[in-house]
């Protein structure tokens, strides 16, 4: 699908940038890998990181908030895969203009370039907190969602098509809560700070989401909410995981947090569909193209959930305990 193609990453130098490069680069040939982000300084890490594929890589400065500069990055572009965003819950609460910037305008200028440059599929990367959302981070993501579903609406008569992946939390990615329980750790600390003793989050590992992007980019039709089906856990067990019989202090929950997450909405119930590995969320409003969604080009056949469905960190019944989560933080984050 990506041998001779032209791929354009935005926040490309992010932790899912990264892999997502490795991953293309390793099982397929495309003509050119194009790197957008404004960090000058990982982008030279990257580019001697994946010297050998040098001559597929390009690499840009640039900001998603400006137009003229994605016009430029995008030109002769196939596919997009759209990962720019600013994701600190906390932040965003204090600094909400910078956010709806980066997050919503960003959002539109992604679509207006691919569709002024005749990219064939667009997927936007999405997040839990966008679902019934709290917290500013988890609202412009939401917003964001929904212009790239109508987005395939102004398309007219051209091939672009927008959809959405949506997933939980990555395991052990930057400012996530197992390198800074690790850096409590390390530091000598006698107890790990826990926001609230109920708390659960999905889990997915940097490889997984980035696999099930790929597989997305094969079986979207434009228009959908894909959802990777991932296991839970329990904040506390992570903790208990990391060093046995560690001390838990309760901090209380921060501005913007949930105790659990939802990656579909009991309101969104009517429109979802359960495959083998992940849900799909048809689009609530009327698309010009028409599709049922219960047949993938894999020929993978879905079936419609029950009424007040809702995928719940809470009530998910594939969760991780104690001795689940030792096994994975060894295989997937002390080994990599």
């Amino acid at each position: 699908m990506f041998n001779n193609k032209n791929i354009f990453i935005s926040g490309g130098t992010g932790s899912f940038g990264q892999k997502f490069v490795e991953t293309i680069l390793k099982k397929y040939k495309p003509n050119k890998l194009i790197i957008y982000s404004r960090d000058e300084y990982k982008q030279s890490e990257m580019q001697n990181k994946f010297i050998k594929y040098s001559k597929n890589l390009r690499f840009f400065i640039g900001d998603v908030r400006d137009m003229e500069r994605l016009d430029f990055a995008m030109r002769n572009v196939d596919f997009v895969i759209h990962a720019a965003a600013l994701k600190q819950v906390v932040a965003a609460e204090y600094n909400p203009m910078e956010c709806v910037k980066t997050n919503i305008i960003g959002a539109e200028n992604i679509i207006k370039s691919s569709i002024k440059n005749g990219v064939n599929k667009v997927i936007a990367l999405s997040t839990d907190k966008a679902v019934n959302p709290v917290n500013l981070y988890g609202a412009t993501k939401l917003a964001s969602d929904k212009i790239f579903v109508a987005a395939n609406n102004i398309v007219g008569k051209q091939k672009t098509r927008f959809s959405i992946v949506r997933y939980g939390n990555v395991f052990g990615s930057r400012g996530s809560v197992l390198p800074v329980f690790n850096k409590f750790i390390k530091n000598g600390s006698k107890f790990l700070p826990i926001t609230h003793k109920e708390m659960t989050r999905f889990l997915i590992t940097l490889q997984q989401g980035v696999d099930f992007s790929i597989k997305c980019f094969k079986i979207m039709i434009g228009g959908e909410i894909l959802i990777a089906k991932s296991p839970t856990i329990k904040i506390t067990d992570l903790a208990k995981s990391l060093k046995d019989n560690i001390n838990l202090k309760v901090i209380g929950i921060r501005p913007g947090e949930k105790i659990h997450e939802s990656l579909c909405s009991k309101d969104d119930s009517k429109y979802t569909i359960e495959f083998n590995d992940h849900y799909l969320i048809k689009p609530s409003i009327i698309l010009t193209h028409k599709s049922s969604y219960m047949k993938n080009s894999m020929n993978e056949i879905g079936k419609k959930v029950k009424s007040e469905f809702e995928y719940n960190s809470g009530a998910n019944k594939k969760n991780l305990k104690v001795k689940d989560l030792k096994k994975f933080i060894n295989k997937f984050y002390l080994n990599n």
